[in-house]
């Protein structure tokens, strides 16, 4: 398939909204491949971590992306961002690294090398992708754009039962006044809130949503 006929659907939100797991859902009900973009931040964040850089010092930070030796590969239908052939699964999931990704993702040239290499992920077919930006900085000119968002109570409970203790309503406001590719929602992006809703209630609205702009999307998951 060339990259230019590839359909990307563009899921954004805030943290603990079910971006994942709805992007998860979508990309399986569609054969598309998943891409999450946040793992690939936490990668950095790890990485660096690993190399004893400093996360506040945005330099740093940024002249790794030009140093460390990654390639992206599409795995069961996930796109993986290997480090040296190495992709950290468990690593990049640990408290530490969690605290550091935003001090990461907020690096302009960081977001520069990341909008190259989520770009090219193009090469594995139709994507579902996953991220605070993909809608607004990433892919603007594709028709499937949604945007999730809950309560901030439900959010926070649904990240207590993932074992991780995270203020969201700092996090929320980090991401939304960052200089680069701020988190907002993207012009003509259906906004869903999955506050209260099942997943399969809510992957369910974006299938119903990516149907109702591009009803030929209907034959690939029919195949």
């Amino acid at each position: 398939m060339k990259a230019s006929k590839a359909i990307v659907i563009a899921i954004d939100g805030t943290s603990a909204s079910g971006k994942s797991t709805n992007a998860k859902l979508v990309a399986k009900r569609l054969g598309f491949t998943y891409v999450d973009t946040g793992a690939m931040y936490r990668t950095l964040a790890w990485y660096g971590i690993k190399s004893r850089i400093d996360m506040h010092d945005g330099k740093a930070i940024a002249q790794l992306c030009r140093k460390w030796k990654t390639k992206c590969l599409c795995i069961d239908g996930h796109v993986r961002l290997l480090v040296d052939g190495y992709y950290p699964e468990k690593e990049i999931r640990t408290a530490q690294t969690s605290a550091a990704v935003p001090h990461v993702a907020a690096v302009p040239k960081v977001r520069d090398w990341m909008k190259q290499l989520q770009r090219d992920c193009v090469q594995f077919g139709n994507l579902v992708m996953e991220g605070r930006d993909i809608g607004t900085h990433i892919f603007p000119e594709t028709e499937h754009k949604f945007y999730l968002d809950a309560n901030l109570e439900e959010r926070s409970k649904r990240r207590e039962a993932d074992g991780i203790d995270e203020d969201l309503a700092k996090r929320d406001q980090r991401d939304s006044q960052r200089s680069t590719a701020p988190l907002m929602v993207a012009l003509g992006a259906k906004v869903i809130n999955t506050s209260g809703l099942t997943p399969d209630q809510s992957s369910q609205q974006i299938i119903d949503g990516i149907l109702e702009r591009d009803p030929q999307v209907q034959a690939l998951m029919d195949c």
